[in-house]
């Protein structure tokens, strides 16, 4: 009776941590789960999914059934980073789509400088076009 107890403590807690924001669910990574390789099913409708992948937190996209090539940092079509709002100027990454596009007056560092977007939906490459240097 007391496991069973235990046990679904643990699943109310993980589902209370889904509905977090990016901002909540990077002060709180010990309450995912680890992403796992062997056919688990995340995303569905209207259903947050967030993982752990090597020390960092990155959110389903798109739903599908995980495989092991398919890990958070490789398919990027299915998994985005969760970004750690503490981090004023973290470094760029190629957005997929416009899922993860940048918004304006997104901050990035890229190449050793920093970056602000002057554009909504940016996903270009600093320095080739919607983004202000900053000196």
């Amino acid at each position: 009776m007391r496991k069973e107890k235990a046990r679904e403590a643990r699943r109310l807690n993980m589902l209370t941590a889904q509905g977090l924001s990016d901002s909540q669910a990077v002060n709180l990574p010990g309450m995912f789960p680890e992403w796992n390789p062997n056919g688990v099913s995340y995303g569905g409708e209207g259903e947050t999914i967030i993982v752990r992948f090597e020390g960092e937190l990155f959110r389903c996209i798109n739903p599908h059934v995980s495989q092991a090539d398919w890990d958070p940092k490789t398919a990027v079509s299915l998994w985005v980073s969760c970004a750690d709002p503490a981090e004023e100027w973290p470094e760029w990454k190629q957005p997929a789509g416009a899922h993860d596009a940048y918004s304006e007056g997104a901050k990035v560092s890229y190449n050793g400088q920093r970056w602000i977007s002057n554009v909504d939906g940016n996903v270009w490459k600093p320095g080739e076009y919607g983004w202000n240097i900053q000196e």
